[in-house]
């Protein structure tokens, strides 16, 4: 797995307000169609992090362009990354990167280089619930927590003080073909396997309800996913004994955060006509507000099209 390419720009924009919003259910699938303004058809799938805002820029571009419609799926980034492949959507989600192979294999099954567009950030929150008394947690000790091999199973071990009965920590996780799962594992397992035994979810809503719903449990998900009075984020420390770093903007765009990452939306080769307009729109200020209504972190100003 190559590492993410994220990088983030060393600056501080003011606080800004991340509420998500109730984005409509998501659209099924049609007939791959590239015409003009009343006959375009783009069909976008991929990253469970990512639908919600993927669904809301969909509503929010038929202002822009009605004429066009986006249709939008789920299934995970590897999902996206899959039919990318075989060149049968016109865009990917991904909170992942591409892997060479697979930039390769779509390159061979189509003749295109797939394109990379990052489109925002994300804190990838860890949650436990709201009534927990755990409020921060190290690298280290979630390694302990999910991965092969890790001994921490009792919240106990922790230092906390949990009713009789609860004790057990549950373990939420995600299907292997999530982009998050992916860099879960690379970024705080150092690339070990997951440990058997974990809930594992089909999509980032159902990880942050498990989650509100059993006291043992702890999950990982985008922060854009928080239910406040529901569940907790945890402060996340690199190390053990390290002052923890809340999953926020400005922790996300400055890196301070231990793991942050971009979201990327991926095309195959330059987009052309109604689909380089749809692209183009997304990286706005109208597509960016999108991203940050829907609880993620925008692109920097200076990184958006006029």
């Amino acid at each position: 797995m190559t590492k993410t390419k994220t990088q983030y720009p060393a600056i501080l924009l003011k606080s800004l307000a991340v509420a998500a919003v109730a984005c409509l259910a998501i659209a099924g699938c049609g007939h791959q169609e590239q015409g003009g303004v009343g006959a375009s058809t783009i069909q976008n799938k991929g990253s469970d992090t990512m639908v919600n805002v993927a669904q809301a820029w969909a509503e929010a571009y038929k202002k822009v362009a009605p004429g066009v419609e986006i249709e939008v799926s789920g299934g995970g980034s590897g999902v996206g990354i899959a039919a990318l492949i075989r060149g049968t959507i016109d865009i990917a989600n991904a909170s992942r990167n591409m892997k060479p192979e697979e930039i390769e294999q779509a390159r061979t099954n189509t003749g295109k280089t797939p394109k990379e567009f990052i489109v925002g950030y994300d804190a990838l929150a860890v949650y436990v619930h709201k009534d927990n008394p755990i409020d921060e947690i190290s690298i280290d000790q979630l390694a302990d927590i999910f991965a092969e091999g890790g001994k921490t199973t009792k919240w106990s071990e922790l230092g906390a003080n949990i009713p009789a009965g609860q004790d057990e920590i549950i373990r939420v996780s995600r299907q292997s073909s999530s982009g998050t799962y992916e860099f879960f594992r690379e970024h705080v397992l150092n690339k070990k396997d997951f440990k058997l035994g974990s809930r594992d979810m089909n999509g980032s809503k159902e990880v942050v309800e498990l989650v509100a719903a059993t006291p043992g449990a702890i999950g990982y998900s985008g922060m854009g996913y928080n239910e406040p009075g529901k569940v907790k984020m945890l402060r996340i420390a690199p190390k053990k004994g390290e002052p923890g770093v809340s999953p926020s903007l400005d922790n996300a765009l400055t890196g301070r955060y231990p793991i942050a990452r971009s979201l990327q939306v991926y095309t195959l080769g330059e987009p052309t006509g109604e689909l380089k307009n749809y692209v183009d729109w997304i990286l706005t200020h109208a597509g960016q507000k999108v991203v940050q209504d829907c609880g993620y972190v925008p692109l920097p100003p200076d990184k958006r099209k006029k």
